[in-house]
């Protein structure tokens, strides 16, 4: 008889917790048999439909996790590291959407078209790598796997909704005042605890998360150690450039690769995407045909196109990798995971 699950969201009213729920009512590959929505004190006592039924939002404490067999995190890194041992503790799996846990050498960092087995190995708690990180490693995996790869060098332009629903909104309110010729005063990017604020709206800021001792953004660092671990790779030459632009929903990157075979042409790194799981080619220059943010919204593929050779290096390739951050970047490989959990039997 199949089991059912227990599952948690931590974070229920964020933008991210927001489409887990969504995206856990469309479950099919195991038994959803009760939900709990968990939150800060402020949200608590609010109200969620999922399949039907009113769920009530409670508060998250260590008790919150008695009997849960899934808990899905995404309500920043310091409830993480409050509240995750204390989920593990109580019989829960947890697998966290954020960076508290995903350089941890014990937790597994995880896409599951790339790293699944990686799973086999938790001790409780399970990483969902950095949104950017995951559309990356998804289309350069089944590249790596055919053909070997020797170095990688992305520049990111991600949306406003990867800084959360304040972001969002100083988007729009900032859009508007331009428009109609109004003042405003920047107050949240490109990071709410700088220093700084700039305009994003029609910008573009070369700045996500806090700079670091080596001049590279936390983000850039993100990126170039999570597709090291993720890859199991710690000679992989990563380079990374993140940039913040004013769309709302989509992070695009332009990716730079090496291979390490020779003789590989483009048309062959079509046909190890065009097969890949995950991943959808849109790739016709002729009729203008690549992947766009905005057409990314509210699908769980990553998007790939304008593959070509590099003109000066015979193993170089250039690539458009384009995913929804919120779906595939966040909560659709979270709810991946714990599909893989129940197909591994690990849970």
């Amino acid at each position: 008889m199949a089991k059912n699950y227990h599952v948690a969201v931590v974070g229920a009213t964020g933008a991210v917790g927001t489409q887990m729920i969504e995206l856990l009512e469309q479950v099919t590959s195991f038994e959803i048999g009760k939900v709990s929505f968990l939150s800060s004190a402020r949200s608590a006592g609010k109200k969620k439909t999922f399949r039907g039924e009113e769920i009530t939002i409670e508060e998250a404490k260590p008790e919150s996790f008695s009997g849960v067999d899934i808990a899905l995190f995404s309500a920043g890194g310091s409830v993480s590291k409050a509240l995750a041992k204390e989920a593990v503790q109580r019989g829960a799996i947890v697998i966290d959407n954020t960076s508290a846990f995903r350089m941890d050498p014990t937790v597994p960092l995880v896409v599951p078209e790339v790293n699944e087995e990686a799973l086999k190995r938790h001790a409780g708690i399970i990483a969902n790598p950095n949104c950017s990180t995951i559309q990356m490693v998804a289309a350069l995996e089944p590249i790596r796997e055919k053909f070997g790869l020797n170095r990688i060098i992305v520049s990111t332009y991600q949306a406003v909704s990867g800084s959360g629903i304040s972001a969002i909104q100083e988007l729009k309110d900032q859009s508007r005042a331009i428009l109609d010729g109004e003042d405003f005063t920047p107050e949240y990017l490109p990071v709410k605890g700088d220093k700084k604020h700039y305009q994003i709206a029609f910008n573009a800021l070369p700045q996500i998360d806090v700079f670091t001792d080596n001049d590279y953004t936390y983000e850039e660092m993100k990126m170039i150690n999570e597709t090291r671990k993720i890859m199991e790779d710690d000679t992989m030459k990563v380079a990374a450039t993140c940039v913040r632009i004013p769309v709302v929903t989509g992070h695009s990157e332009s990716v730079y690769i090496e291979v390490e075979e020779a003789g590989v042409s483009a048309q062959a790194i079509q046909e190890a995407l065009k097969n890949a799981p995950g991943i959808v080619l849109e790739d016709d220059p002729a009729n203008q045909i690549y992947p766009q943010a905005a057409l990314s919204e509210n699908k769980k593929e990553v998007f790939v196109g304008r593959v070509r050779h590099d003109l000066d290096d015979p193993k170089g390739f250039h690539m458009w990798i384009v995913s929804d951050n919120l779906l595939k970047g966040a909560a659709w490989n979270s709810i991946q995971i714990a599909e893989s959990l129940v197909k591994l039997e690990i849970i």
